[in-house]
């Protein structure tokens, strides 16, 4: 978490974010993955654009970050924590509205 940005944290309001070991099936299912593909992390939750004004306020979404993905995929110490912040502002970018294909990575 120190290696996002500074004032990142005002874009994580009402986000809890966690780690597993791996994804389950319906995890997998929900970020659309087909087999052999990886994840290394998964948003859960509305997205902030599509929340209604008078919505009352919601449980708190979630981001999930998958520990052995990331350290499959990764050489380094410096490389795990690059591809997690990488991550996290990934899906913290689904968590504003950006749809995959709107994401330059």
């Amino acid at each position: 978490m120190r290696r996002l940005p500074r004032g990142f944290e005002h874009y994580l309001d009402n986000v809890a974010i966690l780690v597993a070991d791996e994804p389950t099936s319906e995890q997998r299912a929900a970020g659309g993955l087909g087999p052999g593909e990886t994840l290394f992390g998964l948003y859960e939750g509305i997205p902030r654009p599509s929340r209604g004004l008078l919505e009352p306020p919601t449980l708190p979404d979630r981001i999930t970050i998958f520990r052995r993905p990331i350290e499959r995929a990764c050489l380094s110490e410096e490389e795990i924590v690059e591809e997690i912040r990488r991550t996290i502002v990934h899906e913290v970018a689904h968590h504003w509205g950006f749809e995959e294909e709107d994401l330059p990575f």
